[in-house]
């Protein structure tokens, strides 16, 4: 089975409320008319209801009537969500009168919901820049108890099997945070572990990346990962995790026992966990283009709760894929 239909059917077994601030758009509202068809997520949309309606029928569309459609200008938590963003902002000095204007933007309001406990995840970007999504869910979401730092992983299914498991591995950071300290490094890796066990649905070996494998170079750069092994692994003891490990030693078994007979993760790590997003964010387009690999993500990881941000230049099963992702980080399934 394809692995996006695994995912639309553990959606399926435990559907979460999804969403889509972006009710007017129109490939939205054919992957929600997708979705609500296939029936594995609830989907709210953000839009003025007569318009939504309007548009399904020039589409064509035939199951936009079994979504949530909540308008923007007029619906009954106006006041409840607006008394919560002045409290959750009060130290910033934002005001009644700004929550109200604030509160009106699709983007906001979907933030609102999920922190008001009335929609499980967001997915939104196919008609907003990247940092027009985040910005809100930064402010009122923000990050989950104990992780300071978000990133984006990135889930590699390869046309060699012999690598990961069974050609599906995970990548990260390879989209948000430039260059994480040892200590952000760390709850990177233990984010994207448990972005694999929920997403991938394999339990994660996970490589602490660097140009160095158990001291054979000497830098900074080298100590940054050290240190973040150290602190990743009494972060998440029941995850395996060990570096520094050069990328041949990670994830070639003969080179892994060469150079780090040791390693319980040596020559069969299915996590790679980049040192910066500079190198990151190079491995997985090399990858994915010179190795003809399939590239699903970014999902953002360390969010407490799950808001995923599209291409503008995305394609209807891409907002698709991205839904039942997120429904899946909501359900926590593994």
């Amino acid at each position: 089975m394809e692995f996006i239909e695994q995912l639309k059917l553990k959606a399926s077994q435990n559907k979460k409320r999804i969403v889509l601030p972006e009710g007017l758009e129109e490939r939205t509202l054919k992957a929600a008319d997708t979705i609500l068809g296939e029936g594995f997520s609830e989907i709210i949309l953000i839009g003025n209801t007569d318009k939504v309606k309007a548009e399904a029928t020039k589409l064509g569309l035939q199951n936009i009537g079994k979504a949530t459609i909540v308008d923007p200008e007029n619906h009954d938590k106006i006041d409840a969500y607006t008394d919560m963003m002045v409290e959750i902002r009060k130290k910033k000095g934002l005001t009644k009168e700004e929550a109200v204007k604030l509160i009106k933007n699709p983007l906001f309001l979907a933030v609102m919901m999920i922190k008001a406990g009335d929609a499980d995840g967001e997915v939104a970007g196919a008609d907003n820049a990247t940092g027009d999504v985040l910005r809100p869910a930064f402010q009122y979401v923000k990050t989950a108890p104990g992780i300071s730092v978000v990133s984006g992983a990135f889930i590699m299914i390869l046309k060699d099997k012999e690598f990961g498991e069974d050609g599906m591995m995970v990548f990260a950071d390879c989209a948000v945070h430039p260059d994480p300290t040892a200590e952000e490094l760390a709850q990177i890796a233990v984010a994207t572990g448990q972005t694999t066990r929920a997403i991938a649905g394999f339990e994660p070996k996970i490589a602490m990346l660097s140009f160095s494998t158990k001291g054979s170079a000497k830098h900074d750069m080298v100590d940054k990962v050290v240190k973040a092994t150290e602190l990743a692994k009494a972060q998440a003891p029941d995850m395996k995790i060990d570096g520094e490990l050069q990328s041949d030693a990670a994830i070639i078994p003969a080179i892994g026992q060469k150079k780090a007979p040791d390693s319980e993760i040596a020559g069969q790590a299915n996590v790679l966990v980049f040192p910066t997003l500079e190198t990151g964010n190079i491995a997985y387009k090399l990858v994915q283009r010179m190795g003809h690999a399939e590239a699903i993500g970014p999902i953002l990881q360390g969010m407490a709760a799950p808001i995923n941000d599209l291409s503008r230049g995305c394609s209807v099963s891409d907002i698709v894929n991205l839904v039942a992702i997120t429904a899946n980080q909501a359900a926590g399934t593994v």
